[in-house]
C-alpha cells in the first residue's frame, strides 16, 4: 500500500470526513509528508470505493458548496490494520538490525588495537 493511500484510510479510521477534511488530516497524520491535491484525492477515493475499502457516507451543502463524505468500510478497516501491522513489523526488523550494527561497532571498537602516538 502506498503512503498516500495509507493516510487516506487512516484519516477515515476515526469517522466520516469530506474531501478537505481528509486532505488536512492526511497531512497532519504524516507530519506534512503527504500533501494530497484535490484531483489526486478524488481519484484515490474512487479507486478505494471500487475496491470496497471506502464508501460514500452522505452529502451536504455548506455555504453553497456541496460536500461528499466518505467512511472506512469493514474491509477497509481490515486492510488498514494489516498494513499498519506490516509497517510495524518492518520497523521492528530495521530497529533490530540497527541495534545489531551498533553492538558490532561497540565490540569492534573495544577489540581494536590501540593506536600508538608517534612523536
Amino acid at each position: 500500500m502506498r503512503e498516500p493511500t495509507f493516510f487516506v484510510l487512516a484519516s477515515l479510521a476515526d469517522g466520516r470526513k469530506h474531501g478537505y477534511g481528509i486532505i488536512k488530516d492526511a497531512e497532519d497524520l504524516s507530519d506534512g509528508r503527504v500533501r494530497l491535491k484535490v484531483g489526486t484525492l478524488y481519484a484515490a477515493l474512487e479507486r478505494l470505493t471500487a475496491e470496497g475499502l471506502v464508501a460514500t457516507a452522505g452529502d451536504e451543502v455548506v455555504d453553497g458548496r456541496a460536500r461528499r463524505y466518505f467512511e472506512l468500510t469493514d474491509v477497509g478497516t481490515t486492510s488498514l490494520a494489516a498494513e499498519a501491522e506490516r509497517q510495524a513489523m518492518n520497523a521492528a526488523r530495521a530497529r533490530a538490525r540497527l541495534t545489531q550494527r551498533a553492538a558490532r561497532a561497540k565490540v569492534a571498537a573495544a577489540t581494536a588495537p590501540a593506536k600508538v602516538a608517534t612523536a
